[in-house]
């Protein structure tokens, strides 16, 4: 259920870690799978969604680390 990881997304390295399950639910990201999801560069949190969102995307490089682990994830 959990992953964590680091991935390279524009500019920037990120560090994720991700809970997950094996079908939709209501608490996920747009319902689905993920249910947290968090986002690091730099020690700083740059999103977070716990059950709801947090923090919204700092910026472009993170839209797009979200977008990659949305589509490997969910």
């Amino acid at each position: 259920m959990w992953s964590e990881g680091s991935i390279k997304a524009g500019n920037s390295i990120f560090h994720y870690w991700v809970k997950n399950y094996d079908e939709p639910c209501e608490y996920g990201i747009d319902e689905g799978k993920i249910s947290k999801l968090m986002l690091k560069r730099n020690g700083e949190i740059v999103y977070n969604y716990d059950r709801g969102l947090d923090v919204e995307p700092v910026d472009e490089d993170t839209e797009y680390a979200l977008a990659i682990l949305l589509k490997e994830y969910s």
